[in-house]
């Protein structure tokens, strides 16, 4: 086994792999970059070393630098995590070279799998069924085009060397195609320098279920259970499960049969994920395999009890695997979500910004948290918004969900935006819990996904008006004296009561408050009506009762801004300073951007007449495209950036000036 590995990562995969290595005894080096200084995989690290700028390109991506660390720090082997350098054959022949184990596949089998086209010719002769279409070097854009009308519309295309949903599009219909061509080709290039493109049939109600593959270099190969990881936006996963409900116990076995089979035929050893299209009639077709360890292993290891980065670490140092088949079982059921900083609302757009407030679940047997950060720190626009991963396991999948739903409602954060709520409607949804799923389920259910909950706005803002008034109290106190008057509550004046008075903002709307303290209880008047309420404020938790109803939340304030956690319910309100500018919100003709990220294209040019819907500008953020399209008919008065700025979210892009209808 080795003594001291390097980990060519960052956030929760180089903390993952830290704690296994620690608990085998293993040194670890980490490497972070300028915007990482004080990152948690830094902290937790034996030794770390600075390797560049914020952009990856400048750090993470600089094959030369991690192999000088490497050398310099002792490291035996390099553990590449998941993403950046992972899937890069160049790396690992580069470590070779120079002597160190790379902790993954041969190269061999990186560059067969690294190209989606060859891959999919080396499946075919193994037998491994395809979905229809065309994987061949000819990129010109009329081929491509014909080969997706040979297929049939609706077609998928695919960056041959992508992953993670970047450099995929789905066309419709013949119109859309020139368009969806010149966008993935664009993101495959930006994301992995590469932009030649494979087109194949896109099946409609397809399930996405993957297995996990193992191998080592004794040639002994197995497979771990399954996963679905249906569930998906922007074809990123966004829940996934093990093992995958629902499927035959015969196709189940036919499915890991042929997953091992992709691994031998190619000569894999260590962690693998072949992926497959699962369609409603039980047929399944090779998708892709991922020759790195994926973000979800974790439901895997919940449910087998075994820890999939020891066995990577193991197969790396050449031991054999610690199982056969046979001895490989399966136990209960876990589910796996991803808390990502993101606007669900606004198409999932990346956000960025300070965890100023952060509390996860409390871990146990049956809750697990993967995290890279800590509060206080900055989801910047440089990485992926992925905050943490929530894994969850239990007996069976409906003990799970449960478990899922709880954990989901424990979760706080504050400062940045996230999915969280979506996540909690998605573990709640009828659809999903009856696993009524295939991958357009966010589509098909966009409207119970996105529905906003009923909340009785005038209790929210009574307690928040309770929290405010306990907190005000606790400030104040003369602990010399309680029995002071300027300890009372109500601002004691000789010979008068005093009802303190404050207004609250909840979604643009002001709620006027009046609170009265007696010898018992508190009295808090929110718009006409009246609440009795008693208190208790430890910390940022408050227990109160209102009106006989008994509440236990947490509340964070952030200066005046106040968000309240309760039963899954987050309510966010904030104390009306009379100062404060209320400001005007932009003219109708500017465009801003949605959020920081790099100019890509300009799609436009001043005095180019446009009309509602056409793109403008695209921005990449965290690799990722968002085009921003013209809101109405008009005409382009300024643009003011070009292709390669920075800008920042909020930024005018461009200034429209709508066209007068005709009489």
């Amino acid at each position: 086994m080795f003594n001291k590995i390097l980990i060519a990562n960052r956030g929760e995969i180089a903390c993952r792999i830290i704690q296994t290595a620690h608990r085998l005894g293993i040194k670890c080096v980490a490497v972070y970059s300028e915007a990482d200084r004080n990152a948690r995989h830094v902290a937790l690290a034996d030794e770390a070393f600075l390797i560049g700028p914020a952009p990856s390109r400048e750090s993470y991506l600089r094959v030369e630098k991690i192999i000088e660390v490497a050398k310099q720090s002792g490291a035996e082997a390099v553990h590449p995590g998941y993403g950046f350098l992972s899937e890069n054959a160049a790396f690992a022949e580069a470590l070779a070279a120079n002597g160190i184990t790379f902790i993954g596949p041969p190269v061999g089998a990186i560059e067969a799998m690294g190209s989606k086209s060859a891959a999919k010719q080396i499946m075919e002769k193994a037998g491994v069924p395809l979905v229809p279409g065309y994987h061949g070097d000819d990129q010109r854009v009329d081929l491509i085009k014909r080969e997706a009308e040979r297929c049939g519309y609706p077609v998928l295309l695919k960056a041959v060397a992508g992953g993670g949903g970047k450099g995929m599009r789905v066309v419709w219909k013949a119109e859309e195609f020139e368009a969806a061509f010149d966008a993935a080709r664009r993101e495959g290039e930006s994301s992995f320098g590469n932009g030649d493109l494979l087109v194949e049939k896109y099946l409609t109600k397809p399930r996405h279920v993957e297995l996990q593959v193992f191998a080592d270099q004794h040639g002994n190969a197995v497979y771990l259970g399954d996963r679905d990881c249906s569930v998906q936006r922007r074809h990123q996963k966004v829940i996934e499960e093990a093992p995958a409900p629902n499927i035959p116990a015969e196709v189940r076995r036919a499915m890991g049969e042929a997953a091992v089979n992709a691994a031998r035929a190619i000569n894999y050893e260590g962690a693998g994920t072949v992926e497959f299209l699962y369609d409603e009639d039980g047929s399944f077709y090779f998708m892709e395999m991922n020759t790195r360890l994926q973000v979800e292993h974790p439901v895997t290891e919940l449910v087998t009890g075994q820890d999939l980065v020891e066995w990577q670490l193991l197969v790396a140092a050449g031991g054999t695997l610690p199982l056969t088949q046979e001895q490989i079982r399966l136990d209960g059921h876990s589910l796996e979500v991803r808390v990502y900083a993101e606007d669900p609302d606004a198409d999932f757009m990346p956000a960025t910004g300070r965890l100023d407030y952060l509390r996860t679940p409390t871990e146990s047997h049956h809750v697990r948290v993967d995290t890279g950060v800590v509060e206080g720190d900055v989801v910047s626009h440089y990485y992926d918004p992925m905050i943490a991963k929530l894994i969850v396991w239990d007996e069976n999948r409906e003990q799970a969900l449960r478990r899922l739903s709880q954990a989901l409602a424990d979760y706080r954060i504050c400062g940045v935006k996230t999915n969280l709520g979506f996540l909690a409607q998605l573990a709640a949804s009828p659809a999903f819990r009856s696993f009524s799923v295939d991958t357009g389920f966010i589509d098909k259910h966009n409207s119970e996904l996105f529905r906003a909950d009923e909340i009785d706005e005038q209790r929210y803002i009574a307690l928040a008006a309770t929290y405010l008034t306990l907190a005000r109290k606790q400030q104040a106190l003369n602990p010399d004296d309680p029995s002071s008057p300027f300890n009372r509550l109500n601002d004691w004046r000789l010979n008068a009561n005093y009802a303190r008075t404050l207004e609250l903002i909840h979604a643009d709307k002001h709620h006027p408050v009046t609170v009265l303290e007696d010898d018992r209880h508190y009295l808090i008047h929110v718009d006409n009506t009246e609440y009795r309420v008693n208190a208790t404020l430890d910390g940022d938790k408050l227990d109160a009762t209102l009106n006989g109803h008994r509440f236990s939340l947490a509340i964070h304030q952030q200066e005046q801004q106040l968000t309240l956690f309760h039963d899954g319910t987050v309510f966010e309100c904030a104390r009306h300073q009379p100062q404060w500018d209320d400001g005007e919100g932009q003219h109708e003709g500017s465009l801003a951007a949605p959020m920081t990220g790099t100019v890509v294209a300009v799609l436009c040019e001043a005095g180019a007449q446009v009309k509602a819907g056409d793109g403008l500008i695209v921005i990449e953020a965290m690799k990722m495209e968002q085009t921003i399209s013209a809101p109405f008919d008009g005409t382009v008065t300024e643009v003011f950036f070009v292709p390669g700025d920075l800008v920042d979210g909020g930024a005018e892009l461009i200034a429209l000036e709508r066209m007068e209808a005709k009489a």
